[in-house]
């Protein structure tokens, strides 16, 4: 006989059912790194030359492409996508439900 396992659906944010702080931001963050890397791995760039159209360094753009992203701010990723000529566009929309708090959504 198998043993039962118990599945839990995700709520589509795998740093919120890890429970982890800031589970939107985190989220918004490893998105917006994905598209860095794609971008740089697209143009066929090392880490050293996307680091200086970057304006930062390579061991920079090692912890980006990584995925450690503890000591990169919104902003900084914003600069580094405009950086690779890419467009961000940023929409305010009420919530679905003015019961809940408005969320963080980033789609790439």
């Amino acid at each position: 006989m198998t043993p039962r396992i118990e599945v839990e659906e995700s709520s589509g944010n795998v740093f919120a059912d890890l429970g982890l702080p800031n589970p939107e931001e985190r989220l918004a963050k490893a998105l917006l790194s994905r598209a860095i890397a794609k971008a740089v791995k697209e143009r066929g760039l090392t880490q050293a030359q996307a680091a200086t159209i970057l304006g930062t360094t390579q061991p920079k753009v090692s912890d980006l492409v990584r995925g450690n992203l503890a000591s990169f701010t919104m902003d900084r990723l914003f600069r580094y996508l405009t950086a690779l000529s890419m467009d961000i566009h940023i929409a305010v929309t009420p919530a679905a439900s003015s019961a809940q708090p408005g969320r963080v959504l980033v789609d790439c």
